[in-house]
């Protein structure tokens, strides 16, 4: 058996001294560290499979869908609901939902994640983040009857997330669909990485009164010691329950029960213009990440070497897994800034930006930042070039 890995990072924000147990795969097939001015959490685990902060490959990602739905219990009682916790784990989530669903195809299964954009006039259901940066964020109650009976009804719930630390936002968001479901029996936590440790891990059922199980594609335990640098003031989150956003409540805020169809004619006609040499990055915006992952991957499909990723509201430190990073006006109009991260100028031939929100002054200054072209994508079958000013 092989022992634990022991690693010590020293971060501008304090000391990160990480255990890691022996898996499938690295720390370094995994993630980077990266530093946060946040008072309440100055580190950040960051991705390098997830989509988000760090350019990667569309297969890697379905590699990492398919490893976390494989390790959901077998037999769970169905219903089962999905949620995919924003912003971070919006994309993941609902690639291991689709790669559930793609595995037993039988089973009643309800796609759901949480947003900090109220959709039209839906029920929402409020639950806390402690930790994050931008702590606000809710569940829409699906409008659709059958859809609405899926989560009412549901008997087993998969929580899915990039990274678990402590457990307290899977803890808060399980009592708030307890709340609304009293006949939820088990709880599956899906993450890339689990550092809360065995003693919590065994403990977890515990806390949460109901039998609990956890599967990562990466385990172990860490200890953060915070230094001295003082954290950020900006604001992260301006929140107004009921503001129009421009949010689209077909992609999974309102629910799902199958997988999103993939923009294959828009693939074709993007590909038969990119050169087998040149590279290609697809770009999510903010919560707006599977369906630039499937337009990654039908373009892979055809050939082209392409990544993808997706802008941020999370405020990072230029350091570590963090080379460069770009900011800009957000999208969705709060006011608060936001980011691209590991993004260079003239890095890639091709930027195809993919969006929800109507178009925007910001997302003029997002393609132009990046010489990217704008795609609007008003349902999974419309999807509109926008001319770049």
């Amino acid at each position: 058996m092989t022992s634990p890995q022991t690693i010590k990072i020293e971060l501008p924000t304090g000391l990160m001294e990480l255990t890691v147990d022996a898996g499938a795969f690295s720390v370094d097939e995994l993630m980077g560290f990266a530093a946060r001015a946040n008072a309440k959490r100055g580190f950040l685990f960051l991705s390098k499979v997830l989509g988000k902060h760090w350019p990667v490959r569309p297969a890697l990602m379905r590699k990492i869908h398919e490893n976390l739905a494989g390790q959901v219990p077998a037999g769970l009682p169905g219903p089962v609901v999905f949620i995919a916790m924003a912003e971070t784990a919006i994309g993941l989530g609902q690639g291991v939902f689709e790669a559930y669903k793609n595995a037993h195809p039988g089973t009643e299964a309800l796609f759901l994640h949480t947003s900090r954009y109220h959709v039209g006039g839906a029920e929402i259901i409020e639950f806390a983040e402690a930790h994050s940066h931008a702590p606000r964020q809710f569940l829409h109650m699906p409008q659709d009857a059958r859809l609405r009976a899926l989560l009412l009804n549901a008997k087993s719930l998969v929580l899915v997330d990039d990274e678990a630390s402590t457990g307290n936002t899977f803890l808060n968001l399980s009592n708030a669909c307890r709340v609304l479901n009293p006949n939820i029996g088990h709880v599956h936590l899906a993450t890339i990485t689990n550092f809360m440790g065995k003693a919590a891990n065994e403990v977890l059922s515990q806390r949460f009164g109901i039998p609990v199980s956890i599967a990562a594609s990466l385990s172990g335990e860490y200890v953060f010691t915070a230094g001295d640098l003082q954290p950020s003031s900006s604001a992260a989150q301006v929140f107004e329950a009921h503001a129009d956003r421009g949010a689209n409540g077909g992609f999974g805020r309102l629910g799902l029960d199958r997988a999103l169809v993939a923009p294959d004619t828009l693939a074709k006609k993007l590909a038969a213009a990119i050169g087998a040499d040149e590279r290609v990055l697809v770009l999510g915006t903010g919560e707006f990440m599977h369906p630039a992952f499937l337009l990654g991957s039908a373009l892979e499909a055809l050939g082209c070497d392409v990544q993808v990723q997706s802008t941020t509201r999370s405020p990072i430190l230029k350091w570590g897994a963090v080379s460069h990073a770009l900011s800009f006006a957000d999208n969705y109009g709060e006011g608060v800034e936001n980011y691209i991260y590991n993004v260079t100028i003239g890095q890639y031939d091709h930027v195809l930006v993919c969006h929800e929100t109507p178009p925007n002054q910001a997302l003029q200054r997002i393609a132009q930042a990046v010489g990217g072209r704008l795609f609007h994508f008003l349902s999974e079958n419309h999807i509109e070039e926008i001319s770049v000013r």
